[in-house]
């Protein structure tokens, strides 16, 4: 009896980790994500076209991101979770059984969607559901092994791409694709959700109003909001370049795929163990950004391969910070719209990237790849400096803003 007792409480807990787990690890196991430029290229797309399908996709999710919030706040989060895969799939199936420009720019619009209805509401979700059985405080700490899931299925996809295209072509590829995302939407309806919309909150649009009010009425919320752009927009961006950072290192293109793989564990690494970077508080999260900061800065200015391991500890503590960036804007959050908070987070982060992706296009024009790297290793410590000067002066007499229980909780009691 003792141990039923002891065991049950966790069984809630375990259902919602692992189905999220499964989820992230499904929604990220896509072997077209390796590919699809080959695809587009061996369909007779030029460059410009293709770029013009990037842009496409970008504009779909920044239009969407914000509405799709509201949406997951105003009807069932774990339905939206169930029908963003469905879009995506029929997005990839478009793609490999009508090739064609169209079909590729209408598979790209649908893959915007699924994205911005998954956007907000998983993590909503979890953070609700968490609260729910009393284990918010664990929140970093589920959702950075949910991000190194789906980090580890990025790796599997990169393995197995290249023998499914040898062996099936791009059907077999784009077959498993879709595969993989209907069984993210079966596993979505797995997801444990106890929630009711508060009166007036069943269509999106006082959703959307109720989520805003809260951010214009709470100065710490603004600035989680504004935080999480500042932490996820740079190294994400910087994600899509690292191939022609470390084939600038010198090494054959053969062991390019070898070297990213580095970078890829450095980074799951750092969503393992962001649980325990969440009782570092705001000089923690500052000292964090720091170190990540100088290491991407040294490692890509060295121009060697052995500097890809100091990039790897970088994107590690980024991952970490991101992480971390997004529980401080959950444990803020105390109204009913926590998914709309969210996706305005994603928003900025999505803005924010396009920006970068544009500075980085007119540095790379100038300079090595390495030495831009090292350029955008910048916003980090202005970032860092900000949390340290922007940190609250209301400790309790005695205990260090680090050893204050609501930081240590992670409650977000300090602002940002």
């Amino acid at each position: 009896m003792p141990l039923t007792s002891t065991r049950a409480p966790r069984d809630p807990v375990r259902r919602l980790t692992s189905t999220l787990y499964g989820y992230a690890f499904l929604e990220e196991c896509v072997l077209l994500y390796p590919v699809y430029a080959l695809l587009f290229s061996d369909t007779g797309l030029s460059v410009g076209e293709i770029s013009s399908l990037f842009a496409l996709w970008s504009i779909t999710n920044i239009v969407l991101e914000i509405p799709s919030g509201a949406w997951a706040d105003a009807v069932s989060r774990r339905l939206l979770l169930c029908l963003g895969p469905l879009f995506t799939a029929a997005g990839f199936a478009l793609w490999v059984l009508l090739p064609s420009y169209g079909s590729f720019a209408a598979g790209f619009v649908l893959w915007g969607i699924g994205g911005a209805l998954a956007s907000g509401a998983m993590e909503a979700l979890v953070h609700d559901e968490l609260d729910r059985l009393g284990a918010a405080g664990r929140y970093a700490r589920v959702m950075g092994r949910a991000r190194a899931a789906g980090l580890i299925a990025v790796m599997a996809s990169m393995l197995l791409a290249g023998p499914v295209l040898t062996w099936g072509g791009h059907l077999a590829v784009g077959a498993a694709s879709v595969l993989v995302c209907l069984l993210a939407a079966a596993t979505a309806t797995r997801f444990p959700e106890h929630r009711t919309p508060p009166p007036g909150h069943d269509r999106w649009t006082a959703a959307l109003r109720s989520g805003l009010a809260e951010a214009r009425a709470d100065r710490s919320v603004r600035g989680a909001l504004l935080l999480v752009p500042a932490v996820t927009a740079v190294w994400g961006a910087l994600d899509e370049y690292t191939p022609l950072l470390v084939r600038d290192t010198g090494v054959a293109d053969g062991t390019v795929p070898l070297l990213l793989l580095v970078i890829w564990a450095g980074a799951t690494a750092g969503s393992l163990l962001a649980g325990e970077g969440e009782r570092l508080g705001t000089t923690g999260l500052a000292v964090l950004l720091a170190v990540a900061a100088l290491a991407l800065a040294a490692g890509s200015a060295a121009g060697t391969p052995s500097g890809v391991l100091l990039v790897a500890v970088a994107f590690g503590g980024f991952q970490a910070a991101t992480v971390l960036a997004d529980a401080r804007l959950q444990h803020r959050i105390g109204g009913a719209g926590r998914a709309t908070l969210t996706s305005v987070a994603g928003l900025g982060t999505e803005l924010a990237t396009v920006a970068v992706f544009g500075g980085y296009a007119l540095l790379a024009a100038r300079a090595p790849h390495g030495t831009v790297f090292a350029v955008f290793a910048v916003p980090y410590l202005v970032t860092g400096l900000c949390l340290v000067l922007g940190r609250p002066r209301r400790a309790r007499p005695g205990l260090s803003e680090e050893a204050s229980p609501g930081t240590a909780a992670g409650d977000g009691a300090e602002a940002v």
